[in-house]
């Protein structure tokens, strides 16, 4: 991981055509998992899959502006990485604030929904890390893709083990625990997104 204050002018910036068409792959990918998980979630009432629907559609968001500033100018690029990371922070503040809310209307989320759509998203997740991984290290713009595709297999295999822990205890506490966790997930990789762009914006404008 680069730091922010490097602005390496060998740093990659995503001016590849194999880039844009592994990026146009995860955009595919992470959209339709968006729309299978927050319809589960709902169905099994689980906060930790709705939270990790939210990643999805935060990871397509973050793709498609990603993919629109390429070849941009620096300024352009760190500005749309700015808005990536302070649209994360609001996700990972929303997922924070909903899980407390839930706590005090708590049901018990069905557990074998849960493990069988982590699974599957956990899947399509390795498939973009693995689509990815050639080019985790750039820009804060190319940085902020890498993160998104890191957060979501992690989160999967958190809300699998949510739901092992819903089975195992019969309560909806590992569910809420779980997406609690995600939501400080969020935020961490918010941060360093922010940083990492401010620093090569301050850049650009010298």
């Amino acid at each position: 991981m680069g730091s922010c204050c490097d602005h390496d002018s060998a740093q990659f910036e995503g001016l590849s055509a194999d880039y844009k068409r592994r990026l146009w792959a995860v955009i595919a990918i992470n959209a339709s998992m968006f729309l299978v998980e927050m319809t589960a979630g709902q169905l099994a009432g689980s906060q930790a899959l709705q939270a990790d629907a939210l990643d999805f559609l935060g990871d397509t968001l973050t793709y498609g502006i990603s993919l629109a500033v390429i070849g941009s100018s620096a300024r352009v690029r760190a500005t749309a990485a700015l808005a990536k990371g302070m649209s994360l922070l609001a996700m990972g503040l929303f997922v924070f604030g909903s899980t407390l809310w839930r706590v005090f209307v708590q049901g018990v989320p069905h557990a074998e929904v849960m493990g069988a759509v982590g699974f599957m998203a956990l899947v399509a997740n390795l498939a973009c890390v693995l689509l990815l991984i050639k080019y985790k290290d750039g820009d804060a713009n190319i940085r902020s893709v890498w993160l998104c595709s890191r957060n979501d297999a992690i989160g999967n295999v958190a809300v699998m083990a949510a739901a092992l822990g819903v089975w195992g205890t019969a309560t909806g506490w590992p569910d809420l625990i779980v997406a609690a966790v995600m939501a400080g997930l969020f935020l961490t990789s918010a941060w360093q997104i922010l940083r990492q762009a401010a620093g090569e914006w301050r850049h650009a404008a010298v």
